[in-house]
């Protein structure tokens, strides 16, 4: 039968366990039709030498049920009213299956108790379970490197904030797209912590903000988005590196004149102003302060987030339909693994946040299981025990048959060989000449001689 290469990662989410599930059925149904699988039973005369074969596949009916089943009980699991309401307040375990009773009975309820009533949602017990974790760690840890600096001490802590850096960005994306993840009484300090802990975590003040929702949103990573991969060969190590490189020494002059491009003065200042002067802060800082506690608090995170926010989003945007470029539904991808999903709040489910930027990060794996039929008709790609880190370095070290091993067949693409999904994966990887570009987007977009 049609298997995937892999077998699931032991700490997936419940929700992409159940999701994965679904989408292996369909790949098993769909082989069992195309080349029916020997399964013994027994002929009528019990001495009988021969076995014949039958393989009864599940109905459509059945499956659809099935889903169905599995749609309602996502849902419940992200409704307060319903007894199976699950609340997110660590991310490498999950609630239920913390047992102890004293751990329970005596810190984890009374906490969450008291944490439901500070988030917006109530499933995000755990962006408050963060928001302390680097209070008590990385910003006590910041003031004393200022007082008192060691050189093990500034590597320690800049480790540790590498460490972060994942979780906290994927809250502030939370953050960004939702205008805040606190209740309205807590406004005042659901608006100050990011200008705390964005520097901490290698982020300018609000430049996450302007240069995602309001722009990469808007583009869509067409061929008018800075951070669009469009005019890149994806699987060239000296292409990523240009596309890193001029996000890491432009970006503070690049959108701001897209903002004034676009007549959008407001954005263009807003966005030139806050960059310019968190650049002003750092080099107070170096200058005037601590340069050594300055490097490795703010510099050294700065420069590793830079680079990991374009190496995540070459991943996200690598694969790009030659047909529809402009389909939110073939211009990104869907993971389902544990680091993207349990640790950074389903960012697994690209496709799903472009299809809708404020759905609720917990909406994601019922939202993409109910839009399932669609994803299949859209040739939407889907992988698995891959995240956007190493789907970035396996491509571009050209290793096209381990993202065909990750990669999730669904309707047609469980019709290809194994070396035609790799020449499928390669199709999606390449560069758009200017002269693709007007046509896909318009002449307006492409730069013609």
């Amino acid at each position: 039968m049609g298997k995937l290469h892999f077998p699931p990662a032991v700490d997936l989410t419940g929700p992409d366990r159940l999701v994965l599930g679904h989408l292996q059925k369909d790949y098993e149904q769909f082989d069992s039709k195309a080349q029916p699988v020997l399964v013994d039973t027994a002929e009528e005369s019990d001495d009988s030498a021969t076995k014949r074969t039958e393989f009864v596949s599940p109905s459509s009916e059945d499956t659809q049920d099935s889903e169905q089943q599995t749609i309602t009980y996502l849902k419940n699991l992200n409704d307060p009213k319903s007894g199976v309401f699950e609340i997110t307040v660590f991310s490498s375990v999950d609630l239920p299956d913390i047992k102890n009773s004293f751990l329970r009975k005596w810190i984890i309820d009374p906490y969450v108790r008291w944490a439901k009533g500070v988030v917006r949602a109530e499933t995000d017990v755990i962006m408050i379970t963060h928001l302390i974790t680097y209070l008590c760690t990385s910003v006590p840890s910041a003031l004393y490197l200022f007082y008192n600096f060691h050189w093990w001490h500034g590597v320690l802590h800049s480790a540790v904030q590498l460490y972060y850096m994942g979780p906290y960005t994927l809250l502030m994306h939370q953050h960004i797209h939702m205008r805040g993840v606190l209740k309205k009484k807590y406004a005042l300090v659901d608006t100050i912590f990011p200008y705390i802990f964005d520097p901490l975590m290698g982020h300018t003040w609000n430049s996450y903000f302007f240069h995602h929702v309001k722009h990469h949103h808007i583009e869509g990573n067409g061929p008018n988005d800075l951070s669009s991969t469009v005019r890149y060969q994806r699987d060239s190590v000296l292409h990523f590196l240009h596309y890193v490189g001029r996000f890491y020494l432009l970006v503070w002059f690049d959108l701001p004149r897209y903002f004034l491009r676009n007549n959008k003065t407001g954005l263009a200042l807003k966005a030139g102003g806050f960059e310019i002067a968190n650049y002003i802060f750092l080099y107070t800082m170096y200058k005037f302060v601590n340069l050594k506690a300055t490097i490795f608090v703010f510099l050294v995170p700065l420069a590793l987030m830079r680079i990991a926010l374009m190496t995540g989003n070459w991943g996200q945007h690598a694969f790009v339909d030659e047909v529809e470029p402009d389909s939110d539904f073939r211009s990104s991808i869907t993971l389902i693994d544990a680091p993207s999903n349990r640790y950074c709040y389903n960012d697994g489910y690209h496709t799903s946040h472009h299809l809708n930027p404020l759905r609720h990060w917990r909406d994601h794996p019922v939202a993409f299981l109910s839009q399932k039929q669609q994803y299949s008709d859209e040739h939407a790609l889907v992988f698995y025990n891959i995240d956007y880190f190493m789907l970035t370095i396996t491509l571009l070290s050209k290793n096209y048959e381990h993202l065909a091993r990750c990669l999730v067949p669904m309707g047609d693409q469980m019709k290809l060989t194994f070396e035609e999904r790799v020449e499928m994966l390669k199709r999606k990887t390449r560069k758009f000449s200017e002269e693709e570009i007007a046509e896909k987007w318009g002449k307006q977009y492409a730069k013609l001689k």
